[in-house]
């Protein structure tokens, strides 16, 4: 059902009027929805702090005009901003731009069009972004300097009131906001940890507004970063925008051996790049039956267990030990034409 509010309050940067419009437009669904004999749980208001709105169609037509730039901080946290002002930035250069409370710095990382198209990618068009204030000079360089020197002894400060506090937190990264106003300390534990009382002292020590972030192993592994089994720098670290979920059963359809030692990454978890190859498997696997899928031959009631898709060969268990190798098109006699494209279906839409 279409619904309509007075005010177009996602045009609106102030947070007052968003807050606004938001209760009206949820206040119409839910009358709308009961109306029509459905329940429907009430939508929450999103926080200041992340300052997220509901998509509206409109919004990405009205964005794709603005001047937008992806600016990277520190342990390669990013965030997009409009460059209002137009200024001549190119990835590498440094800028001022608007944070949460007060100002911070970063570095260009993305500028133009692969900035809506990664909009796009990540599925956040038309969430409020906020604004570049100007290019970053020498004395605003000095002073992110002094920052990152400043972090090293926040680390150290931390660890030193952790053990006066005996919680089990893992420390990973410190971030000062550029002109000072918020210190963020980001986390690993096992489980939630009440820290309010250390916030209190933290605070009182640094003088300034304190933030603790509980972060996962797999963001751990982005910020720290790392080689790669394969030789290379971390994908999560380098490119990888977003953790997708990997089963073992990605690792199964591409016949790898199933042992998670080899199959897991620097995070513990399973490699990310199990995916990467996998829609490729899928659309070879279309010509091949299924896994685990019995068949009747000559030599009695077989088992498939193994393909190899490049050379094309099928491998059947019989039991006690013995196995047969056929030809694709050998082992289509044995196999109905409906089986060969259930491999598909194993993995539902939007898994991969």
């Amino acid at each position: 059902m279409d619904r309509k509010i007075d005010s177009p309050f996602w045009l609106d940067e102030s947070w007052e009027s968003f807050e606004s419009g938001w209760e009206k437009l949820n206040k119409s669904f839910v009358a709308g929805a009961e109306a029509e004999g459905l329940e429907i749980e009430e939508a929450k208001l999103p926080c200041e702090s992340c300052f997220k709105k509901p998509f509206d169609p409109e919004l990405a037509k009205i964005e794709h005009t603005l001047n937008l730039v992806e600016v990277e901080f520190k342990s390669l946290r990013r965030d997009f901003f409009i460059n209002e002002s137009n200024f001549d930035l190119k990835p590498g250069d440094y800028v001022l731009v608007e944070a949460i409370r007060g100002i911070d710095l970063g570095k260009v990382h993305l500028v133009g069009e692969k900035v809506h198209n990664k909009r796009k990618f990540l599925g956040i068009v038309g969430q409020i972004m906020r604004k570049v204030i100007r290019p970053a000079n020498e004395d605003d360089l000095k002073k992110l300097k002094k920052n990152r020197e400043d972090e090293v002894k926040a680390y150290y400060i931390f660890k030193q009131r952790l053990k006066v506090f005996g919680l089990e937190m893992k420390l990973i990264d410190v971030e000062y906001q550029f002109d000072r106003n918020r210190l963020t300390f980001y986390f690993t534990a096992d489980g939630r940890i009440d820290f309010r009382a250390f916030v209190r002292d933290l605070a009182k020590i640094f003088k300034t507004r304190i933030e603790l972030w509980q972060i996962g192993v797999r963001d751990e592994a982005r910020k720290v970063g790392g080689i790669g089994s394969c030789g290379r720098a971390l994908c999560c670290s380098t490119w990888l925008e977003k953790f997708n979920k990997v089963t073992l059963f990605h690792a199964k359809f591409q016949n790898l051996p199933l042992n998670p030692i080899k199959l897991s990454g620097q995070c513990g978890r399973l490699k990310c790049c199990l995916l990467f190859e996998m829609e490729t498997y899928l659309e070879a696997l279309k010509n091949f039956p299924p896994i685990d899928y019995e068949i009747q031959t000559e030599r009695g009631i077989g088992k498939i267990e193994k393909f190899d898709i490049f050379k094309n060969y099928v491998y059947v268990h019989y039991g006690n030990d013995i196995w047969e190798r056929y030809t694709l098109d050998e082992i289509k006699k044995y196999v109905p034409e409906d089986a060969f494209n259930k491999n598909r279906e194993i993995f539902p839409n939007g898994l991969l």
